[in-house]
């Protein structure tokens, strides 16, 4: 799917300038650096807009995207910047196309139990807000203090709560998507059951912005949960640990998180932070984390979760009940892939995701990757859901180029093992986008990445939409 692109000329940022305003464009290559690159490694995988614009309405974003569709010009949707596949890296320069300026609630709805937002809203900021009125937005991911809406959506963004919450896309209801030719689409509204035609909401959730940019989203909301816990539950191995998971999920209880953490990933993160958690002597260990709108019904959940776990192996049970032991467990959790990245900033991090059942399978092979290659894996993640995040990490006695030789080297056996033997995936939340996408390639079936490729055609036949994400 090659195409031709036109450039940024000056006569385009004039007219860019007119549509959303002088200050709403950036041309200064040191401002514009920070729209160079995500969460991924800035040495492997940066690249530099030939403009950047901050549209404020919808309408500006449609008066862009036809400029740009008219003229050939590569558009990249951007959101916080803080995804983890290269979805928001203009690999081809053009435009970044950042909808953080489009940050406003726009309705609360009580009666119907929806928020309706824009796409820059940051996630936390949004669940503050419906905090107030004893409600949330359920679908959130674990970064939801500086992701925007629009970006959990287009990477149907999922988190430690997905087990028994499930990820963005099942909340929302109706979306606002700008068309690679300026046109605006509505789809859905606030109804809860729909089946009017093609559902064509899913057909942009988890897109990578390679089919439309999202700038509004209506939100099913639930009622927060009137109270939670936490167990802290060590194990002498990570195989120990991630055994429990598949028996937890027999019992009956649905856990709202279940995070593994092995020993390298937990240690990292404790000295990133200077935070201390009883991990001497531990292999890995499992925070589990129950909640409801009964205390005594929690507390009951929480005793026979914490029984079994002692009953598989586990050394040591701890409940954090207070908010403060609670919060010092969760930063540890939530801290691990920043702290992994300052520890070495060249690495890869991965999201597979297999069945519940083969979640024991991993460990090993993991074990057998590092040792084979000489790196180190630490693995943490979404144990509940089979999503774990096994980060390949450089040696630092490798060259560059003897690390860019190794890294697809792990990265093709890693997913043949996942995908081949145990009916996995090589992204559970974080997407494709650039850094998996030949990969993707690879691993998928000719004939659904052909499917693929037609519907990316019909609906972008310029290939302005974000290209060179997911589909090669």
């Amino acid at each position: 799917m090659k195409h031709e692109y036109g450039t940024v000329t000056t006569a385009i940022v004039k007219q860019l300038r007119k549509i959303a305003g002088e200050p709403n464009v950036l041309v200064d290559r040191e401002r514009m650096e920070g729209y160079s690159h995500d969460e991924t490694s800035v040495e492997q995988y940066a690249a530099m807009p030939e403009v950047v614009v901050t549209p404020v309405t919808t309408s500006q974003v449609a008066q862009i995207m036809k400029l740009a569709d008219t003229h050939r010009i590569p558009v990249t949707p951007r959101g916080a910047g803080s995804g983890l596949s290269g979805g928001a890296i203009p690999i081809y320069g053009g435009i970044v196309l950042s909808v953080e300026k489009m940050n406003s609630i726009v309705e609360i709805d009580e009666a119907n139990l929806t928020v309706t937002a824009q796409a820059g809203i940051v996630t936390n900021e949004l669940n503050n807000r419906l905090k107030e009125l004893g409600l949330f937005f359920a679908g959130y991911p674990m970064s939801l203090e500086t992701c925007m809406l629009g970006g959990n959506i287009a990477e149907n963004a999922g988190g430690g709560k997905a087990i028994k919450y499930g990820v963005t896309g099942r909340y929302i209801l109706g979306m606002e998507v700008v068309t690679p030719q300026g046109e605006i689409l509505n789809l859905g509204g606030k109804n809860t059951k729909d089946v009017s035609g093609y559902d064509l909401k899913q057909l942009y959730i988890g897109s990578e912005g390679t089919l439309g940019v999202i700038t509004e989203a209506t939100i099913k909301l639930l009622g927060l949960p009137k109270t939670s816990s936490d167990l802290l539950v060590t194990f002498t191995t990570p195989q120990q640990a991630i055994s429990v998971v598949p028996v937890l999920m027999k019992q009956g209880i649905i856990p709202t998180s279940i995070e593994f953490m092995d020993y390298l990933s937990t240690r990292i993160s404790c000295d990133y932070l200077n935070e201390s958690l009883p991990i001497e002597g531990v292999g890995a260990l499992l925070l589990i984390e129950i909640d409801g709108i009964d205390e005594a019904v929690v507390e009951q959940q929480l005793i026979q979760v914490g029984d079994l776990c002692m009953e598989q192996g586990a050394i040591e049970v701890y409940i954090a009940e207070d908010a403060n032991n609670r919060e010092r467990v969760w930063s540890v959790r939530r801290a691990i892939a920043e702290a992994i990245k300052v520890y070495s900033p060249i690495q890869s991090l991965e999201d597979i995701v297999v069945p519940i059942g083969s979640i024991p399978k991993v460990i090993p092979f993991l074990d057998k990757l590092s040792k084979e290659h000489d790196v180190l894996i630490p693995c943490y993640g979404h144990a509940g859901d089979g999503n774990l995040h096994a980060t390949v990490i450089k040696n630092p006695e490798f060259t560059m180029e003897h690390w860019l030789e190794v890294e697809p080297k792990i990265l093709g056996e890693l997913y043949e093992f996942i995908i081949g033997e145990l009916g996995g995936k090589i992204s559970g939340e974080h997407g494709i986008g650039l850094k998996r996408r030949e990969f993707f390639k690879e691993f998928t079936s000719p004939i659904e990445y052909r499917v693929m490729e037609q519907i990316k055609r019909a609906l972008d036949p310029n290939g302005i939409m974000n290209p060179g994400k997911i589909l090669q």
